[in-house]
């Protein structure tokens, strides 16, 4: 709260002078350093709040969280920056790569080594894969395809089709995970033995939710201006600000996930991985696709030629992961080294 209000007060004159190496470092990192603790602060009271409520409400909420948070991030990020129509697309992009390759595959790793299999609910990970594979495939694919615009983009039509269509799949998910089928996303014995009393009560933790999300929201609309500036004077990847936006947003959650599988909870780990990439994707694409009608900027959704390649390899191999309903350390392996592809695909194609 204190940054958030030196920020306020001094925010536009610190940050209108960037061009001191040391001054931008100094900016960067700690603006970068208060978000990422504010975001494990609204992460770990989202964990007691589902500590309170039980699968599969208590890993909704915390995905809802970290989404609304890079949802905010981004948002604050394409109206801070001028002509960065490539960001929502670069980092739904790292959101896919980060989740299904890197923190899939270190969860799956982590736990192989300790348990050599771990088990999980087969049907829950095959809903999530249901909604995930379309909807990327028709947000940061298709577009390259399409006529009806010029570029990687989508006309005003075909976008508020793909609106209305990710809002209503996401929707029915919803139904889904919470009422007709919640049994496809619960592991009972695990369940039973992870749930317990949250320190506080739950309107408490909620009121402390809402803060420190009310912090990043803040705080985001500051830390855009040394992204952009770092990407377009120091000449960085344009990918590379999509791929900080998402590492600032997921790290709680790997986190998160990366425990549950330590304490072989690996359906909450997946219900955290699969379900932070079906939100993302879901409500990430039509919130810029508003926020493009509104500022009327052109948002860039299809990816290029290699990431197009690496987008339908990993959720393929994902698929092929999640079609059993055991997992060992070769699976994490496969996941991680895709992840590795992604990494040096930023700064050299």
């Amino acid at each position: 709260m204190a940054t958030v209000a030196l920020f306020i007060a001094y925010g536009a004159g610190w940050l209108a002078h960037l061009s001191n190496p040391f001054w931008f470092a100094l900016m960067s990192l700690w603006l970068f350093a208060v978000i990422l603790l504010a975001s494990f602060a609204a992460v770990r009271h989202a964990e007691a709040i589902a500590a309170k409520l039980g699968e599969p409400l208590g890993t909704l909420i915390l995905t809802l969280a970290v989404t609304g948070i890079e949802v905010t991030i981004i948002a604050a990020v394409m109206y801070g920056g001028k002509g960065n129509a490539t960001l929502a697309r670069d980092a739904m992009f790292a959101v896919v790569m980060i989740v299904l390759n890197g923190m899939v595959g270190l969860s799956l790793l982590l736990g192989g080594l300790r348990y050599h299999e771990q088990t999980y609910n087969l049907q829950g990970a095959s809903a999530f894969l249901a909604v995930i594979v379309p909807i990327s495939v028709l947000g940061l694919v298709l577009p390259n395809f399409t006529e009806a615009s010029p570029g990687p983009t989508y006309s005003t039509l075909q976008a508020i089709f793909l609106i209305a269509m990710s809002v209503m799949l996401y929707g029915v998910f919803l139904t889904i995970q919470n009422l007709r089928h919640r049994e496809y996303f619960v592991d009972s014995a695990a369940a039973e033995a992870s749930r317990g009393a949250a320190a506080h009560p739950l309107a408490v933790h909620a009121l402390l939710l809402v803060l420190y999300l009310l912090v990043v929201l803040l705080l985001a609309k500051q830390i855009a201006v040394p992204i952009n500036y770092g990407v377009q004077v120091m000449h960085a990847p344009r990918a590379l600000a999509g791929f900080l936006v998402s590492v600032l947003v997921l790290a709680p959650e790997s986190l998160s996930a990366a425990r549950a599988a330590l304490a072989n909870q690996l359906q909450r780990s997946v219900n955290l991985l699969l379900g932070s990439v079906l939100a993302s994707i879901s409500l990430t694409i039509p919130a810029v696709l508003a926020i493009g009608f509104i500022t009327g900027q052109s948002i860039v959704l299809g990816l290029d030629a290699a990431d197009t390649t690496l987008l339908v390899l990993t959720l393929a191999v994902s698929t092929l992961t999640f079609a059993s309903a055991r997992t060992n350390v070769l699976l994490g392996a496969v996941h991680l080294v895709l992840f590795v592809a992604y990494l040096m695909l930023i700064f050299e194609k």
